[in-house]
């Protein structure tokens, strides 16, 4: 459907007696279950906020609780001036957090997960990569590059360097689909800890080209050095996402 389609949702409305939920809690689930019925994909735009109201016979103060609460959900965006949108599907992360793999996330939230390989060969080592990963000069590492999909839609680019002898292998699979750290402890490599960096930058043109977004829109720089059981450094990873696809979400307790 076009970014600029503006379906009218079905003639329902929240209950004012019957159900106990705010009225505000039941326009949300109004709206998306229409998003979901309709099957409107990220980009499709809602209808203008007055015809939202008259549709639902609520008022605008009710409505904008009710999408102000999709954004925060991840379902709903909105552009100044121009309206509310559904939004593109978001890879909500917990941190600190395990060592979980963008494939077992994706199932996890009940999305499809999937790579556009850009990369896959084994090369020496640099001086730069071979002090981080602990091992000669001119090591033989597996390049990994993807572009990460949720449910078809560009999520981040994900480059991973790994010590090509502890899991032999690995540069003949089609990494489409297949899970890098499931093929890992396949292998038998297990993985223990992650040191790992955040940072916000702005994508460059490559960059911006390979996500689908504008250069110079943010994105959020994740650089990992993992390590296997026995505490060496087994791979490097530089995840970049887009900046409006990606949310971190932490809880912080006072000490």
């Amino acid at each position: 459907m076009a970014a600029d389609a503006t379906p009218a949702l079905s003639r329902r409305a929240p209950q004012r007696t019957s159900d106990p939920a705010p009225l505000w809690s039941q326009t949300a689930g109004l709206i998306l279950e229409e998003i979901q019925a309709r099957g409107l994909t990220p980009g499709a735009k809602l209808p203008p906020e007055r015809e939202l109201c008259a549709q639902l016979d609520i008022s605008r103060v009710t409505l904008r609780k009710a999408l102000t609460h999709l954004v925060d959900q991840g379902v709903v965006t909105a552009s100044h001036g121009r309206g509310w949108f559904v939004a593109a599907p978001t890879s909500a992360r917990e941190w600190p957090n395990d060592l979980e793999s963008f494939t077992a996330t994706a199932h996890r939230k009940n999305m499809r997960p999937g790579s556009l390989v850009l990369r896959q060969e084994i090369e020496a080592a640099s001086l730069d990569d071979a002090e981080r990963l602990d091992v000669p000069a001119g090591t033989p590492l597996l390049h990994l590059e993807r572009v990460r999909l949720l449910n078809d839609v560009r999520i981040a680019v994900d480059r991973t360097l790994l010590v090509a002898e502890l899991a032999p292998g690995l540069e003949g699979l089609d990494f489409t689909s297949a899970s890098l750290f499931e093929e890992l402890r396949e292998r038998g490599v297990e993985l223990d800890r992650s040191e790992t960096t955040i940072e916000a930058r702005s994508a460059d043109t490559t960059l911006a080209g390979r996500l689908e977004i504008t250069p110079g829109s943010p994105v959020l720089v994740l650089d990992q050095t993992i390590y296997a059981r026995d505490q060496r450094p087994l791979l490097l990873s530089t995840v970049e996402y887009s900046g409006d696809r990606y949310r971190l979400r932490t809880t912080l307790q006072p000490r």
